[in-house]
């Protein structure tokens, strides 16, 4: 299973996802969903839907740079995880952050999230860890 990435607009897509996926480590880090900085940031990233057979099944949300090129999301819905979807997110990232010169690519990913064995395996290294958060980077090979 090959997913398409798509740029999209589609904002209350991006918002239910996310905030079903989150729920439970805003809930154990008393965190709370904020609809005006979600809105803010929307603006400020390059967004892609992951397709599969025509659906939509994730979110990939970049903020490419020149040297370093920021995940701000990566969700896949609940029933297509385990599925490589997180792996070929993280390779499209990969080619972007390239395209747009960067160095590094980079990534907030709470503590208790499964998906730090994901980025470990891929090649992020933890970076700085605070308020229940890890900043994980990952170097990239200049040649494309």
């Amino acid at each position: 299973m090959t997913p398409y990435f798509r740029r999209t607009s589609d904002k209350a897509f991006a918002a239910d996802l996310i905030r079903r996926n989150m729920a439970g480590y805003f809930d154990a880090l008393g965190m709370h969903w904020d609809d005006a900085l979600f809105a803010r940031q929307w603006r400020e990233m390059e967004s892609y839907q992951l397709l599969v057979e025509g659906s939509p099944v994730g979110l990939l949300c970049l903020d490419p740079a020149s040297n370093v090129c920021t995940i701000r999301e990566l969700q896949i819905a609940s029933a297509w995880r385990s599925q490589g979807l997180g792996t070929a997110a993280i390779g499209f990232a990969e080619i972007r952050a390239r395209r747009a010169g960067s160095a590094t690519l980079r990534l907030r990913v709470f503590t208790l999230n499964p998906a730090v064995a994901l980025y470990r395996r891929l090649g992020f290294g933890v970076v700085t860890t605070e308020a229940g958060a890890h900043t994980m980077e990952k170097r990239l090979d200049r040649a494309f």
